[in-house]
């Protein structure tokens, strides 16, 4: 097992909750992505449904029961979790979800994130109110994280409900946003304000700044988060964050991939980085070499 020695923390992206106790035996600094969206599957039903039939219980109760899993597996480190941000035509292939999502054409560019929260206030505080229940239990180590934030009035109306539902008072609670559009490399100094940390999404990022769907054949050898406009975007990003003392970390498939980024990241002034387990033990020393390599300039440097 890697033996920790590097200064950026080295978190886990976590999609299946009966997973935590196996990879939380790792030494890393915890859980910087845990997904929503396979809880939302796994229950099959359309949330619209639930709350029509008065089954909200079971919505909120399995999300609290599966979060508070994960954060007792790795307290006392954190674990952020991200709020859903399945697409509509995910959401139409759940149980009563014909009845709720209109057919889009480009689904990824569509009805998901924090519009949809917006939209539809009641699903998205029923995540919250999970949230606030697996706190309750103990598990302070819980932190939020908000995915596809377009617009900061988004985040404000989001965060005024966040609040309402008591999380913003309580011990270690965190709210962070996901930095994956390009509106939010252009508008970065308007979304800090409202968050504690911001997380980099590297996949989403890179397609819309560079227009390319990663998943079109035609165009999946231009698909590289080592672009020079995408790496301005984080450098933005990472550098406004900085500037105001807040994390800033990097949940994509890009540090795994390219390990060689790693070294432009943290110029950049990166804070920590969330791989899959399986890139757990390469990650670090990756980001150890590249740490002493900075290290080795400084210090020549004087």
């Amino acid at each position: 097992m890697t033996t920790r020695r590097t200064q950026a923390r080295i978190l886990l992206n976590l999609s299946f909750p009966e997973l935590a106790a196996k990879y939380a035996a790792l030494p890393c600094d915890g859980v910087g992505l845990m997904r929503g969206e396979f809880l939302a599957l796994s229950i099959g039903t359309h949330p619209r449904k639930l709350i029509a039939e008065g089954g909200t219980e079971a919505f909120t109760g399995f999300f609290e029961e599966k979060i508070a899993q994960v954060a007792a597996a790795f307290a006392p480190r954190p674990v952020i979790y991200r709020t859903l941000d399945l697409k509509s035509n995910e959401y139409a292939g759940l149980d009563g979800g014909a009845a709720y999502e209109q057919k889009e054409e480009n689904p990824m560019l569509g009805y998901r994130g924090c519009s949809r929260y917006v939209a539809e206030p009641e699903c998205f505080r029923l995540e919250l109110q999970a949230v606030r229940r697996a706190r309750a239990q103990g598990f302070d180590n819980i932190k939020l994280m908000l995915p596809f934030v377009r617009l900061p009035e988004e985040l404000r109306q989001c965060r005024a409900w966040i609040e309402e539902e008591g999380l913003l008072r309580q011990p270690g609670f965190e709210l962070w946003m996901m930095a994956e559009l390009p509106s939010n490399v252009l508008l970065i100094e308007a979304f800090l304000p409202h968050v504690h940390g911001v997380s980099v999404g590297s996949n989403d990022l890179t397609q819309l700044i560079l227009g390319i769907d990663r998943d079109n054949r035609r165009l999946s050898a231009q698909f590289d988060e080592r672009h020079p406009a995408v790496l301005a975007g984080m450098e933005r990003i990472a550098r406004a964050a900085r500037a105001r003392n807040l994390p800033v970390s990097i949940c994509g498939n890009a540090p795994s991939r390219y390990p060689e980024m790693l070294e432009t990241l943290l110029r950049f002034g990166f804070t920590s980085f969330s791989v899959a387990p399986e890139s757990f033990e390469r990650t670090v020393a990756a980001v150890a070499a590249a740490e002493q390599k900075l290290a080795a300039e400084a210090q020549g440097g004087r």
